[in-house]
């Protein structure tokens, strides 16, 4: 039996079974997008660029106190802070798929698809704009200036990491491949 057999008057008008509830102008792809990928909208795009750079961010902070600390040049320290960049967040994106079930070899192959690309980008980005600001490397830990530098690095990062995450998100690649994988 179908679900207008069953519909209570009081629940409002009952669905036609011919009618698409997503809009009559809504195209067969558009359709298609709701149910299976991500779209490929701005916002997604946006999110899972905030996602990437936050395992980045972790990472590289880490790294920036690790190497600091530890006296450090500044390619040895962005070395370290690039390697816990990546670590981290292929970590973050296997945390979700994890927690669907998936084992953790295939949960990494969702991680490495979906993310390489974003964090390689943001990495290339955030270290390049800390390398370029006068000072900034070499300012340690207790600076107004390293912190200033990094967090408008992290801005840039993200502002030019989100077209490129629309670009594979819109393609199937990129985060789409984690999102199938997330209730």
């Amino acid at each position: 039996m179908s679900d207008v057999q069953h519909h209570h008057p009081a629940a409002g008008p009952a669905p036609h079974p011919d009618h698409d509830h997503h809009g009559a102008d809504q195209d067969e792809h558009s359709h298609a997008n709701h149910h299976g990928s991500h779209p490929a909208t701005w916002a997604s795009a946006a999110s899972a660029t905030l996602h990437c750079l936050t395992g980045c961010a972790i990472g590289e902070v880490l790294g920036m106190v690790i190497g600091t600390w530890l006296g450090w040049s500044a390619v040895a320290t962005i070395a370290l802070a690039v390697g816990l960049a990546f670590v981290f967040g292929y970590a973050l994106s296997m945390r979700g798929v994890l927690r669907a079930g998936v084992g953790f070899k295939q949960a990494l192959k969702v991680a490495l698809a979906a993310d390489t690309i974003s964090i390689t980008v943001m990495e290339i980005v955030d270290n390049g704009v800390m390398v370029v600001v006068p000072g900034a490397m070499e300012a340690g830990l207790a600076s107004v200036l390293f912190w200033g530098a990094l967090a408008f690095a992290f801005l840039v990062a993200f502002v030019v990491t989100v077209p490129v995450n629309k670009w594979l998100i819109g393609r199937g690649l990129g985060h789409a491949v984690a999102h199938a994988y997330h209730h």
